[in-house]
């Protein structure tokens, strides 16, 4: 969404954002490194690009690899500042939404702090290198202490046991922690975006050289020439997005309190469903009962047959999901995201971790 009338104060913030730039940049603002290599999803604009099914899918990816997996994240919306553990039992408010998401969908450790660096630190120091193949958090671990430096197999899908990655989600303007690895998700819209406060770019398109690698939508084919023409020489990722629709026989409400919500309305249109109504709430919205109630009452008065929402929101919704009676039940879609040649891309990625992993010192 455009706020053209913000327009005048967008040179505020260009050069608030540039003077933190050239803090980082001339090591005025300092960057931390953690013991083991870390991997950034992000990208440019405010939400609703993807990263947190990137980040979940990439997860999957590497596991599948052979790599310990663990996911770094602020934790938005969370009441408390300090480092923690996600407990996937746990609500959205202790957590956040997207991380509680991350370790339901990965059963991997994922940890949450105001400052990623305190998460990153409480992901090293736990015992949860060798957790008996349990993914419970409280159980009894056994603790191995492994140096960093350990180089990976160049891409040959077996690798050491003992390399361990953190994935940071939401960490491209996080530039206080270093990363080995960038991963920008980016597409049309953000291409022709404009900087906040009166456009939704955190950052302006000549940030993507920072980057290590871009990912793109798969149906967005023009974007890669235009990113060649603007300079990018880097490899290019094509992403292909799938929303999993729940079967509904008769009309139905659409719910979402996420940052794209037309996204999520256009997907269950082209999946045939028919909207009775949508309601949109301002993106990590924290639901009331009385939020349900108005939206059940709604439902039954546009004749609906289910209310569905995505994921995100469900996670949200918490206890307050049994609010639904059998007569209007909620739904959830899941969004996936697969990246087109996957052998290829992941075999690239591990190859960037092993050549950051080999230079590492103790």
């Amino acid at each position: 969404m455009k706020r053209r009338w913000l327009a005048p104060f967008t040179p505020i913030y260009a050069a608030a954002l540039a003077l933190r730039n050239r803090r980082i940049e001339n090591g005025s603002e300092s960057t931390r490194r953690l013991r083991f290599p870390v991997i950034s999803v992000g990208n440019l604009s405010t939400g609703g690009s993807g990263k947190t099914p990137l980040t979940i899918a990439l997860a999957q990816m590497l596991t599948a690899r052979g790599l310990r997996i663990d996911v770094l994240s602020r934790g938005y919306g969370r009441k408390s500042k300090h480092a923690a553990r996600v407990r996937p039992d746990g609500s959205a408010e202790d957590f956040g939404d997207e991380p509680l998401l991350i370790a339901r969908e990965t059963g991997l450790p994922v940890y949450v702090a105001a400052r990623r660096y305190d998460a990153g630190l409480l992901a090293e120091g736990e015992q949860s290198f060798a957790d008996k193949g349990s993914g419970r958090v409280g159980q009894e671990l056994e603790y191995r202490d492994f140096s960093p430096g350990i180089p990976l197999p160049q891409s040959t899908g077996a690798l050491a046991p003992e390399v361990r990655v953190h994935l940071l989600d939401d960490g491209f303007q996080h530039r206080q922690l270093h990363r080995d690895v960038d991963v920008l998700l980016l597409n049309r819209r953000d291409w022709q975006d404009t900087l906040l406060p009166a456009g939704n770019l955190r950052e302006p398109l000549a940030a993507i050289r920072r980057a290590s690698v871009i990912a793109i939508p798969v149906d967005e084919p023009k974007l890669e020439d235009d990113l060649r023409s603007f300079g990018w020489q880097g490899p290019i990722w094509r992403l292909r997005r799938t929303m999993e629709v729940p079967a509904v026989d008769g009309p139905v409400v659409a719910f979402c309190g996420i940052a794209r919500p037309e996204q999520f309305s256009a997907g269950l249109e082209a999946a045939g469903l028919k909207l009775a109504l949508r309601r949109t709430f301002t993106d990590h919205h924290r639901y009331t009962a009385r939020d349900l109630d108005r939206l059940i009452a709604a439902a039954r008065a546009a004749g609906a047959t289910a209310i569905l929402t995505t994921e995100k929101d469900q996670v949200r919704l918490g206890s307050l999901a049994s609010n639904f009676p059998a007569t209007m039940p909620l739904k959830t879609t899941h969004l996936r995201i697969e990246i087109e040649d996957e052998a290829a891309a992941i075999d690239w990625l591990i190859d960037q971790i092993s050549h950051s992993s080999a230079t590492r010192t103790p």
